[in-house]
C-alpha cells in the first residue's frame, strides 16, 4: 500500500459515483413538517446562500466560486431543476438539484439539508421526492455522487435508497478556507493545514 501525498494547501477526497438502472416500486412518501418548493431559475444569490447553508460543514463550494455567467447558465437551463425544502415558517432548510441534461438520465446533482436538522429521518422523505421526481419517462439512469468529506453516513444512506456504486475517484483542490470562499470554522472534523484568509 503506498500513501499518495497531499499538500497541505490542498484537500483529496474519495469520490463514490452510485447509479440506479431501475425504477424503484413506488412507496409511501414518509411524513415531513416540510414541503418542497420549485424554484425555476432562481436568483443567483439567493441560490447560493441556500448552497452555503446547506453545503458548508461538507465543504460544497463548487457553486460559490463558479462565474455569474456559468452559473447562469445552469439555473436558466430547463432540464435543470432546482428545488428548495422549506418549513411551516417558509425559512429554506434544504435543497435538491435534479439535472436532466444528458438524454435518458438524471443526476441529483446537490441533495442536502441544513445541519440542524441533518439526521433526524428528513432525508428519506426528501429522497423519496428526489426520486419520485427523477424518474420521467424518458429517464432510464439515475445517479449521483457523494465523497468521503460529506455526512458519514452519506453512502449507506443512498445504498439504502437502491442505488450502487459503480465507480471511484480521487479529488483534490485547493481547501476553499485557505482563500476565504468558506469560513475558517467550516468542516472542523476535516483540519485545514494552512493559513486562513480572514
Amino acid at each position: 500500500m503506498g500513501l499518495l501525498p497531499v499538500a497541505n494547501d490542498q484537500i483529496a477526497t474519495i469520490v463514490t459515483a452510485l447509479e440506479m438502472r431501475e425504477r424503484p416500486r413506488p412507496r409511501p412518501l414518509p411524513l415531513s413538517p416540510f414541503r418542497l418548493v420549485h424554484w425555476p431559475a432562481p436568483d443567483s444569490d439567493k441560490y447560493r446562500a441556500l448552497f452555503r447553508r446547506v453545503g458548508t460543514p461538507w465543504l460544497w463550494f463548487s457553486r460559490l466560486v463558479m462565474e455569474e455567467a456559468a452559473l447562469r447558465r445552469i439555473l436558466d437551463d430547463s432540464a435543470v431543476m432546482v428545488h428548495a425544502v422549506v418549513d411551516r415558517a417558509g425559512v429554506e432548510v434544504g435543497m435538491l438539484e435534479l439535472d436532466y441534461r444528458s438524454t435518458g438520465t438524471c443526476e441529483l446533482s446537490f441533495v442536502g439539508l441544513v445541519p440542524e436538522i441533518t439526521g433526524k429521518g428528513h432525508g428519506n422523505w426528501l429522497m423519496g421526492h428526489a426520486l419520485a421526481l427523477a424518474w420521467r419517462k424518458d429517464v432510464t439512469r439515475v445517479w449521483v455522487h457523494t465523497c468521503t468529506l460529506d455526512h458519514p453516513a452519506a453512502l449507506g444512506f443512498y445504498r439504502r435508497h437502491g442505488f450502487l456504486p459503480y465507480q471511484r475517484t480521487i479529488e483534490t483542490f485547493a481547501d476553499p478556507r485557505s482563500a476565504g470562499i468558506l469560513p475558517a470554522e467550516a468542516a472542523p472534523h476535516i483540519p485545514c493545514l494552512v493559513p486562513v484568509a480572514r
